[in-house]
């Protein structure tokens, strides 16, 4: 087997990689992280809305991808594959945290730089604190389904394949979300126009 050190990564497709770290390469694995991190990382802290909670949730997945890559089916897109196992450790979190406190993980130091000392994506975006505070008051599977269509941009067939649940069920949680989403901008965004007395009356909607 020849490492992907001695080729142009950049050339090398994502499942390719996957099959390389999955047979031993020691590059591959590394490769594929620092290719998909920023968008992993944002469905990680847009979801969770919280950064602490967010680089231990991207930690977990990370590592859970790294040993489940040898069982990579191939029938997803490798993203499509890392964001479920995203999704999917946000939820552990959530459940584990009324359990028990949040402990930090273990594990090599090869994970410690999974997290990117980075700020939200979204806020690149003009996207308010206001909206993150009302996602957070959905429950965890409209918030998940309004992250990955919404502002990752998934079609509703590929949001459907990362949380394996059927199409009209994303396009349900979708629009039940945005229904309990719009009163609650609607009062932060008001109760910021009643602050901002010198701005623009009759401001939009955050975006």
């Amino acid at each position: 087997m020849t490492s992907v050190s001695m080729h142009r990564v950049g050339e090398v497709p994502d499942k390719e990689l996957l099959a390389r770290h999955a047979q031993g390469d020691p590059h591959a694995f590394a490769e594929l992280v620092h290719r998909h991190r920023d968008r992993m990382w944002a469905v990680a802290l847009r979801t969770l809305g919280d950064p602490e909670e967010a680089a231990d949730a991207l930690q977990d997945a990370c590592l859970s991808a790294f040993r489940a890559a040898g069982r990579f089916r191939g029938d997803a897109a490798v993203t499509t594959w890392l964001h479920r196992i995203v999704v999917n450790a946000c939820l552990d979190r959530i459940r584990r945290k009324s359990v028990r406190p949040a402990t930090p993980m273990g594990d090599d130091a090869t994970f410690d730089a999974v997290a990117p000392k980075m700020p939200d994506p979204t806020d690149a975006h003009g996207v308010s604190l206001d909206v993150r505070t009302a996602l957070e008051q959905l429950p965890f599977e409209q918030r998940a389904a309004l992250v990955l269509v919404d502002m990752m941009g998934y079609s509703v067939d590929d949001a459907a394949r990362v949380m394996e649940v059927p199409p009209g069920t994303i396009k349900s949680r979708c629009a039940r979300g945005r229904a309990r989403l719009a009163p609650l901008l609607t009062h932060h965004r008001n109760r910021r126009d009643r602050k901002n007395v010198g701005g623009v009356e009759g401001g939009g909607m955050p975006k």
